[in-house]
């Protein structure tokens, strides 16, 4: 099967962006039957920052599109780092060298500093003059043995190929027209990105690069240096850049495109791989709701096309209730979202001595069932509209008493309706149920008596109808809950 990787640089978190090119590689990965693999591109040692590599692959494990080969994971094209393959990209660099390809140049940052400032004034766009690449052997041998600094270039020639992009299509970029020779191998012995990612694809064996469009014209570059090599190089596909509705950059700044975020907020991977799907292309129709096996199965990376992928965040949350519902009601997925909700009333309603019987897990399962499709994220059920779930209200008969005289009354027609309904209960009888107990009263309106059941139910003025609370407490909770408003 194909072997594709996602290649992230460990400068930071992972964002939507870059979940996305890790996404479509994944999906094309698992459609056939293939590798996905985490290459750790470290290369620029000064915007490595120390733990970013490890919460990219936290990340991808928490978005449920593990790699197969990673540094965490190992495997038999490793090291996984580029920081640790340095050894592979001097015997490359090595190899143009003899062949001529590439050159040593010696140029300082002074003079690169001068060519630019020049090409600016004239307003031209600076680029290597290519100096070095006319130095003699016996100059270029003189100058080592002086010991001058040196960086290694590639020599690009005149003349690209053109490449069929899997996105694209047919493209070529004549590099050597607007560019100078790029630098492959830098002063302290790291690669550049060109010469990394043709010498690590070629050697781990990847079939196909699928990464962002921004590297698209680099690409003709690219296979200059396969040509260079000798090598076969793989198939491109190029993707379209994933935008903001309105069309602007995703913006990092505010943190909200970042995973992590994501995450601690409650939204369900699924959710968000959901999203990033439904906003770009490669399948057959747009539809909110596929699950992962969905993606994998309707992908195929004929239907990408060059058009950006607007993303709207305000949309999340209706993705992520439909994510939601299906854990709810799935049987295995939901014991998971039992133990979430459990410790998220601990962590809201802790202090405010929450009963043991409504953290029981047949309460939680049942509030959890009967919210479902309501609301959008798990966290919704400790909001404080829910908070009469998980908080025995603290009401005095005298309280209930202000509202109507006939307290007892009710509170016994409630309870005996209860015992009645042990069934299911719905709230459109219960609410036919409730009219006609008011009708049994002797003055009370029919407002004071859903006025008084509110407050002895949930100790708050307003909130859901009661018939909701009542279903939605169970008439355990309900008769609990008004035997202890009468007798206090």
């Amino acid at each position: 099967g194909p072997r594709v990787r996602f290649g992230p640089s460990p400068t930071g978190f992972l964002h939507l962006g870059g979940l996305r090119t890790a996404l479509y590689n994944y999906l094309f990965a698992k459609k056939h039957q293939g590798t996905f693999i985490l290459r750790v591109e470290d290369t620029d040692q000064n915007r490595v920052v120390p733990g970013a590599a490890e919460g990219i692959e936290d990340m991808l494990d928490w978005a449920g599109i593990p790699p197969d080969e990673s540094p965490r994971r190992g495997g038999s094209f490793g090291p996984y780092q580029q920081s640790h393959r340095l050894d592979l990209y001097r015997r490359a660099s090595d190899l143009l060298l003899e062949r001529g390809a590439a050159y040593h140049c010696f140029c300082t940052c002074q003079r690169l500093e001068l060519l630019k400032k020049e090409a600016l004034r004239s307003q031209q766009t600076p680029r290597y003059d290519n100096r070095c690449r006319h130095l003699t052997p016996t100059e270029v041998a003189e100058k080592l043995s002086q010991g001058l600094d040196w960086v290694v270039r590639f020599r690009l020639e005149k003349g690209v190929e053109p490449f069929q992009d899997l996105v694209y299509g047919w493209n070529k970029h004549e590099v050597a027209d607007v560019e100078g020779d790029p630098v492959i191998l830098k002063g302290d012995g790291f690669p550049t990105y060109h010469l990394a990612n043709v010498v690590d694809d070629h050697y781990m064996g990847i079939s196909h690069v699928l990464r962002g469009t921004e590297w698209l014209t680099s690409t003709s570059k690219h296979l200059l240096l396969y040509k260079a090599f000798g090598w076969d190089p793989p198939q491109f596909g190029h993707l379209p850049l994933l935008l903001n509705k309105d069309g602007g950059k995703l913006s990092k700044r505010q943190g909200d495109i970042f995973l992590e975020r994501f995450a601690q907020d409650g939204y369900l991977p699924e959710a968000l791989l959901d999203i990033i799907t439904n906003c770009g292309s490669g399948f057959a129709e747009k539809q909110m709701g596929r699950t992962l096996e969905e993606l994998i199965s309707q992908f195929e990376i004929g239907r990408i096309t060059t058009h950006s992928a607007l993303l709207d965040l305000e949309k999340l949350p209706e993705f992520n209730r439909i994510h939601l519902t299906r854990h709810i009601e799935n049987e295995g997925l939901r014991q998971k979202l039992i133990r979430e909700l459990q410790l998220l009333v601990e962590r809201v309603y802790g202090d405010q001595q929450v009963a043991q019987e409504v953290l029981e897990k047949e309460y939680v399962e049942r509030v959890l069932l009967l919210r479902k499709g309501h609301i959008s994220l798990l966290k919704n059920l400790v909001s404080s509209d829910y908070s009469y779930l998980w908080v025995r209200p603290a009401v005095s008969r005298e309280q209930l008493h202000t509202i109507s005289a006939e307290v007892d009354e009710i509170g016994k027609l409630v309870l005996g309706l209860m015992t009645r309904q042990a069934a299911v209960l719905t709230v459109e009888e219960l609410n036919t149920d409730l009219r006609s107990l008011q009708k049994q009263t002797k003055e009370t309106k029919y407002s004071s008596m859903m006025k008084l059941l509110r407050l002895a139910l949930s100790g708050q003025q307003h909130g859901p109808s009661v018939a909701e609370m009542m279903v939605t407490l169970g008439p355990k909770e309900v008769c609990g809950r008004i035997h202890k408003a009468l007798s206090s």
